[in-house]
């Protein structure tokens, strides 16, 4: 029996190879999650960041998808996935693991915290346009939710076990050292996509095609269909509204709430049990809902929530108040997540997906970094409250573009051939090839490393 029928016929758990992805995702994703808690520390207690600073190094994070988003995706069309992949964890391994070095040298600085924020953003780009693009040919597409969905259980069970262990480190062995787990969980990762034995061609160079081109395919592409670019805007402005939480929640809960390390790590961990949740349900909603519904009512119910972020005060009350709140929009991310990149994966054809995914990055986490600075601005000059409380009042608008596409009124999502290859092409608003501009990230996700919490949209 083939690998794609084994798969169809018994899911995809059945798969050597697809356990060996998901062991590496969950050892990446749980050195990530200690991260989410320590970096932000190591810049609030060991070098007395402000809170503008805070939401600049979020921003460095991030910066990686609007400076290489668009090129990583045309790239990674030209290169083999898997080692790609194992490249970019080496790198961050790296780079993650010379903030204890220096830190013991006493040479630490923020501006090194910037680096290499920006350094493993940049791998961190290319590794998920990899992952994502690189699951299609391990699984057939009738098992793409299934696989994703197993995706997301482990990067919410690395949420919801990783703060606390990342907020225990910090106590134990203080934040620059906690650092340490991440770096070991990227060398995790790229030792079990070695063991992976999936047969990968070398794809074949475009007759004529440059890097410009390139990427002016997958522009027209995204920018064509209809359903691709309401998910783009919608998720762009959740992700606008995330990264302000991602620049204040960390300053909020330990100079406003008043929470020790070990307890915000607790509260962050408490927070994604929602996206585990999530993970765990999103195939069943999905099944029984329509994936079209569920796209749209995994926003809609959730997203109000957020209100509870600003509304959390001082002690053990606030800080139930905020894991609450982050719990059920995590939930919602979660199921949302899953509904559309198995939606896009089997969308695409497959010469594309590097540059499908690479350009719905660009378009969708492109907004991080600009949120990341309105929230350490808002915190610096109002305070984290007044962020927070924007952030939340964005929350309820992020379901508008659904309500206003013809997805409200579709209970499941149309297959490849809904949409003529030319229609779309030609669609408006579309960027002409010789038009497009490539600028020069190569996270979340998981499907790569996307660390915030709630869980970004990929």
């Amino acid at each position: 029996m083939s690998v794609t029928s084994r798969a169809a016929t018994g899911g995809p758990m059945r798969l050597r190879d697809f356990r060996l992805l998901l062991a590496g995702a969950a050892a990446g994703q749980l050195g990530a999650q200690v991260t989410l808690v320590a970096l932000p520390l190591v810049a609030v207690l060991e070098l007395d960041a402000s809170a503008f600073q805070v939401g600049l190094l979020t921003a460095a994070e991030t910066a990686a998808f609007l400076l290489v988003g668009l090129p990583a995706g045309a790239l990674t069309d030209r290169m083999r996935k898997r080692p790609l992949m194992i490249r970019a964890d080496l790198v961050r391994a790296a780079a993650m693991a010379s903030i204890p070095a220096a830190a013991l040298a006493h040479a630490l600085t923020m501006t090194q915290l910037y680096a290499v924020a920006l350094v493993t953003g940049v791998a961190t780009v290319f590794f998920d346009v990899a992952h994502q693009s690189y699951l299609p040919q391990i699984l057939p597409r009738e098992q793409l939710v299934a696989g994703n969905g197993g995706l997301e259980t482990v990067r919410s069970t690395a949420q919801v076990t990783g703060p606390g262990l990342g907020g225990g480190l910090v106590q134990l062995v203080g934040a620059h050292l906690a650092v340490v787990a991440d770096a070991i969980g990227y060398v995790l990762s790229a030792v079990f996509l070695l063991r992976v034995e999936q047969t990968e061609a070398v794809p074949e160079a475009t007759a004529g095609g440059s890097l410009r081109r390139e990427i002016g395919e997958g522009v027209r592409f995204v920018l064509g269909h209809p359903l691709l670019r309401v998910i783009a805007v919608t998720t762009g402005l959740a992700n606008l509204c995330t990264a302000v939480l991602m620049a204040t929640q960390t300053v909020h809960l330990v100079r406003v709430v008043g929470l020790k390390p070990g307890a915000l790590g607790l509260v962050l961990s408490a927070s994604a049990v929602g996206g585990l949740l999530g993970a765990v349900c999103a195939g069943r909603l999905a099944a029984r809902l329509g994936q079209a519904r569920v796209i749209l009512l995994s926003v809609l119910a959730t997203g109000p929530f957020a209100v509870l972020w600003p509304l959390s005060g001082r002690g053990a009350p606030g800080a139930a108040l905020f894991a609450t709140g982050s719990a059920v929009v995590s939930f919602g991310a979660v199921v949302y997540n899953v509904a559309q990149v198995s939606f896009r994966q089997g969308l695409c054809p497959p010469r594309l997906l590097g540059r499908m995914n690479a350009t719905l990055r660009f378009l969708m986490w492109g907004t991080l970094p600009l949120g990341a600075l309105i929230g350490g601005a808002l915190a610096q000059s109002f305070g984290p409250r007044t962020a927070l409380a924007c952030c939340a009042a964005g929350f309820l608008v992020v379901p508008l573009p659904l309500l206003l596409s013809p997805l409200r009124r579709m209970r499941d999502l149309p297959g490849p051939d809904a949409f003529p290859a030319d229609e779309v092409q030609e669609a408006p608003g579309s960027v002409p090839a010789d038009d497009a501009r490539g600028t020069s990230r190569a996270s979340t996700a998981t499907d790569g490393d996307e660390r915030p919490a709630p869980t970004p949209a990929r």
